[in-house]
């Protein structure tokens, strides 16, 4: 065959691609493995983090489970299906199967979902044990702006959530990215919203909003177990009286 050839070139370079794309999918599949582990470590790290946890070991400090609709947990659903949700969380959500992440302090980390100016933003909220206060919090994006909407993944401005209520009395506030800067009257449910980064802002407060409102029917039934709990405890310590004889 004539090397110069137009159907020479068609037919060699024909040949090329297929060969290299068929190395890249050898590659790709054989990699696939080490990649889900790797981001599914990302996943438990971040979850780790919203705790201020990073050093402790995921599987001791951290139990997995989902709960309901109505709040109450769904039985034979724990582990890594738990956090394998994470991976197209809309999905469990809109199947009413809500994640939880409960650290063995009695804290819990809810993931959240939702969408910035260029794409989705995500991260993960901790609460105290009281439902109301937050620990701390993970944010993360696909595609926003570096130097403006992108400031959501930083430590600096995760830092300013904890210590922030999502309750105001008993009505759900959740916590608000104010523009121009948290106002003194709601400063226990707002924090200052990024500056230039306006729409990635608003993105992040409904995100905290929508998903947490999810969340209503557990704090509630939380708040229910543990209101009976302390109701019981007195009278379990209660110790039996023994008359003392001075005979």
């Amino acid at each position: 065959m004539n090397k110069n050839s137009n159907s020479y070139i068609i037919i060699y370079s024909t040949v090329m691609v297929v060969v290299v794309a068929a190395l890249l999918a050898v590659a790709s599949l054989s990699l696939q493995g080490r990649q889900n582990a790797n981001i599914l470590n990302e996943k438990k790290q971040a979850i780790l983090a919203s705790l201020g946890a990073g050093d402790r070991n995921y599987d001791e400090y951290i139990t997995a489970y989902a709960v309901d609709a109505n709040g109450q947990r769904i039985e034979g659903i724990g582990g890594n299906e738990v956090i394998q949700m994470l991976f197209d969380l809309d999905t469990a959500v809109k199947g009413g199967t809500y994640p939880v992440f409960e650290s063995s302090d009695h804290r819990y980390v809810l993931p959240v979902s939702g969408k910035g100016l260029w794409g989705p933003i995500w991260g993960y909220v901790a609460l105290d044990g009281d439902m109301n206060t937050l620990a701390g919090v993970v944010f993360d994006h696909a595609g926003e702006t570096p130097g403006l909407g992108a400031e959501i993944a930083t430590p600096k401005f995760q830092a300013e959530f904890p210590g922030k209520t999502i309750f105001e009395g008993s009505e759900f506030v959740s916590v608000k990215l104010r523009k121009g800067g948290a106002t003194e009257a709601n400063i226990a449910h707002e924090v200052d919203a990024i500056s230039g980064g306006t729409k990635t802002s608003d993105g992040v407060t409904a995100m905290l909003y929508n998903s947490l409102n999810n969340y209503l029917p557990f704090f509630a039934a939380r708040r229910e177990a543990a209101a009976v709990s302390a109701q019981a405890q007195p009278a379990e310590e209660q110790a039996p009286v023994t008359e003392v004889s001075n005979e």
